[in-house]
């Protein structure tokens, strides 16, 4: 089951996007400035998921929430309380979240404040209890995504090494572990400037999705205008052995900021997509709106593939 809402009839786009959104408004929680960039799961009957809530004294921290239908939402009051391996690892804030199932268990991966921003590390097995583990890699990283599955007996991970700012830091990088914990084998996956709405930065977006014909990573990409950075997101194929080989990555962007929600807001212009729900051919992506609010696109998995292998 994923939330679902079939193509508008006078649509050509291979990615459309859902007639009500946004489905998270800014307020939706007790004390929330925003809430966007967050990660959605199926769970049980319906879905959970750990939501990005930027607090009224713009504090960056992670929220629980859960939904019977993936549009609907009860986001809690009060930020995650994870459970610390040992008391030396740190958070001085949390934001973008991902969360994916592997073997046993939902894995949490986010932007960890330390000296700088990393790749924070959690997990749970019921939504309940939360664990945090010690940071995936040392300061300064970005966008850290689990692939779903391992990847010749590892576990694997893209990231997008960084600085403290938001410069044109933009390249991808693949990494594994055998423990969640130890990360080596390091491999370059792509740059950004392939086109202009990729040409400052880009970075990977909801967990990459298993097809015939190679993952399908949907990604970020940054534009900068003379009105300030752009955010928009396409879409790549990686080789399902080797996911740090690009089979193809897209010129043109699936979704670009077009919507007053997605333009206007605490940072402007901005779409980032974060999640994403699989079931048969059909996805549904969670995007970050302009970093307010959280929207949600559709489109199907063969038509995506197809517009990325035939016209791009």
């Amino acid at each position: 089951m994923i939330p679902w809402e079939d193509r508008p009839k006078d649509c050509n786009n291979v990615i459309w996007r859902y007639s009500k959104n946004p489905i998270i408004k800014r307020n939706q929680a007790r004390n929330s400035n925003s809430i966007f960039n967050s990660a959605v799961v199926n769970f049980k009957e319906g879905f959970a998921g750990v939501f990005r809530v930027d607090d009224t004294e713009r504090n960056m921290n992670l929220r629980r929430g859960f939904s019977k239908d993936g549009i609907n939402w009860k986001i809690d009051d009060s930020p995650i309380n994870f459970i610390r391996e040992n008391e030396e690892i740190e958070s001085e804030y949390k934001y973008d979240p991902r969360v994916i199932y592997i073997e046993d268990r939902y894995w949490i991966t986010w932007c960890n404040g330390y000296h700088g921003p990393t790749i924070g590390v959690g997990f749970t097995f019921d939504f309940e209890k939360f664990y945090q583990i010690e940071n995936a890699f040392l300061p300064y990283n970005r966008n850290g995504v689990l692939f779903p599955r391992k990847i010749n007996g590892k576990y694997a991970m893209l990231s997008r090494p960084s600085d403290k700012g938001h410069t044109s830091f933009g390249d991808i990088f693949y990494s594994e572990s055998p423990d969640m914990i130890h990360w080596g084998n390091h491999r370059f996956v792509m740059s950004p400037g392939y086109s202009p709405w990729q040409s400052l930065k880009i970075g990977a977006g909801p967990s990459p999705i298993e097809t015939n014909e190679g993952w399908l990573l949907f990604y970020h990409g940054v534009l900068l205008s003379c009105n300030g950075y752009v955010y928009s997101f396409g879409a790549a194929l990686l080789d399902l052995d080797k996911p740090w080989k690009v089979i193809k990555k897209s010129k043109k962007y699936l979704l670009s900021p077009q919507m007053i929600y997605e333009q206007i807001g605490d940072v402007q212009n901005v779409v980032f997509p974060v999640s994403a729900l699989v079931k048969d051919n059909k996805v549904a992506i969670y995007y970050g709106a302009a970093d307010t609010v959280t929207a949600l696109c559709f489109g199907y998995i063969n038509e995506i593939i197809d517009w990325l292998k035939y016209e791009n």
